[in-house]
């Protein structure tokens, strides 16, 4: 049975476009056929972090409006033919979608794949709502800072009230927290908050713990997902986490400040 999956934070800029494309491709190179859905309908990310933003002729919006078909509209990656895209508009307003329009396609949808990965844009405005209401989990994203983890906790309180499942009393969605840009040095010097702090506050199940990291911006502004970089922290923070998404339990890595080689630390090296 497929299953719908919104990454969702209430604060932008925490990576959700960067772990909708890692988590994606994780998902499908452990064999399970995978959609990505771009809600960010008139910025449109997921193409460039996915590296196919040439490939893009039709897009979620035209299919909505019945200006095209899903098979127009979709793009499989040329990395893992088990991982296809459905890009937002550019130039469209986020009024667009409806939720008649969001339910035919995610059914079709659900006719070929087993999951549907929604990307939603930050905040509660039309996009987040349409992203959020049809899902049966959610990964919520979030930064360990004050702002974005007050701010995840209003989207909590969304998807506790705001859903389909909430409104048809139905099982409440699945709350996973995948905690980003984490920096145990910084955590250290009271700069950010620590992972049993931000469990504290959220009270939802912890998927992840993605390190800050350079190969994630180098990855992003090369069109290629993360976790395809198995050498870099990050990369492989993502597989654990895709893992553990499946099932698998896997301890939390990346959450203590490293010791430096003998060799930096003679020389001064960071």
């Amino acid at each position: 049975m497929a299953k719908v999956i919104v990454v969702t934070s209430g604060k932008g800029g925490v990576g959700k476009t960067t772990s909708c494309a890692a988590i994606g491709m994780g998902l499908a190179q452990a064999g399970h056929k995978t959609v990505i859905i771009d809600f960010d309908i008139g910025l449109r990310n997921l193409d460039l972090v996915m590296g196919c933003e040439r490939r893009v002729v039709y897009d979620f919006v035209n299919v909505i409006q019945g200006e095209a078909n899903l098979n127009q509209a979709l793009i499989k990656d040329k990395r893992c033919d088990r991982l296809h895209i459905l890009p937002a508009s550019q130039t469209r307003n986020k009024d667009v979608l409806t939720q008649d329009g969001v339910a035919k396609v995610l059914e079709q949808l659900k006719q070929e794949f087993e999951f549907i990965i929604c990307d939603s844009p930050a905040g509660i405005e039309n996009g987040a709502m349409m992203a959020l209401y049809f899902a049966d989990e959610a990964i919520i994203t979030t930064n360990p800072e004050v702002s974005s983890v007050r701010d995840s906790d209003r989207i909590i309180g969304m998807l506790q009230s705001k859903s389909l499942r909430a409104e048809q009393n139905l099982e409440p969605v699945v709350e996973h927290l995948l905690l980003t840009r984490y920096n145990p040095a910084r955590v250290e010097s009271g700069e950010m908050l620590a992972v049993a702090d931000i469990e504290e506050i959220l009270a939802i199940p912890l998927l992840g713990i993605i390190p800050e990291s350079q190969a994630v911006l180098k990855a992003s502004n090369a069109g290629n997902p993360v976790i395809m970089d198995d050498q870099s922290d990050a990369g492989q923070a993502y597989q654990d986490t895709v893992a553990r998404l499946l099932g698998e339990v896997r301890p939390m890595r990346f959450t203590q400040v490293g010791k430096k080689g003998l060799l930096k630390r003679l020389f001064g090296g960071k």
